[in-house]
């Protein structure tokens, strides 16, 4: 297939470029030709589950695909701040406080219908031309505009402190890191998102993706 659209599982510690490298090589070396691969919006390289990777004359259709709602199940750990509101960023205690079962509902109570957001500064949103985590990397004061984002649905899964297990329903360009730390500081006890997993993009879901290491193989 040199034109299409792919759905596959992101394993864990990927880039999605990783992932869009990965299948352009395989494709290419399948075809005999330079196959062009895009994807239609990134996941953390901690994240797992759906991306939407277009190929060749779809390419153009990405945007169709990157503006679409997504569903996300995400764990979130109480008590402590990340850098990069993920695991890979360094981890500060903030308090051993442990919230009640009623206050992680009336916290979650509060991030549902339509939220001001700041996104991470560790991101791939471009600031003056630059994706804002390579200005962060380098040690730059990297100043990220707000933006409204619609939480349609914010599901407690379960409660087993230090870990508040979440599904979200969310509007595109919506950042379940810094959904996580605003709870964390609704909370007064700060939090980071430990575990990300995209489930549903549009009307697809992972169920119907295909892990990376199989597609490859079978490509």
């Amino acid at each position: 297939m040199t034109d299409g659209i792919l759905f596959i599982d992101k394993p864990a510690d990927m880039t999605s470029f990783g992932v869009v490298a990965r299948v352009r090589r395989v494709l290419s070396e399948k075809h005999g030709k330079k196959v062009k691969i895009g994807h239609t919006g990134t996941l953390d390289p901690f994240a797992t589950g759906l991306m939407i990777l277009v190929a060749g004359k779809k390419c153009k259709n990405a945007n169709l695909y990157s503006k679409l709602d997504k569903v996300y199940e995400a764990t979130i750990r109480l008590g402590q701040n990340s850098s990069t509101g993920d695991p890979e960023g360094e981890i500060t205690d903030i308090s051993d406080k442990v919230p009640s079962l009623a206050e992680i509902k009336d916290a979650l109570g509060k991030f549902t219908g339509k939220i001001t957001q700041r996104p991470p500064i560790y991101s791939a949103i471009k600031i003056n031309g630059e994706r804002a985590y390579k200005l962060a990397r380098k040690g730059e004061t990297v100043v990220m505009p707000s933006r409204q984002v619609n939480i349609y649905s914010l599901d407690l899964l379960d409660y087993t402190y230090p870990e508040v297990k979440v599904c979200v329903h969310v509007s595109s360009g919506t950042y379940i890191r810094t959904l996580a730390e605003d709870i964390g500081s609704e909370l007064k006890v700060g939090a980071y998102c430990i575990q990300l997993r995209r489930t549903k993009v549009g009307k697809w879901t992972v169920e119907k993706a295909v892990n990376l290491d199989i597609y490859i193989f079978k490509a």
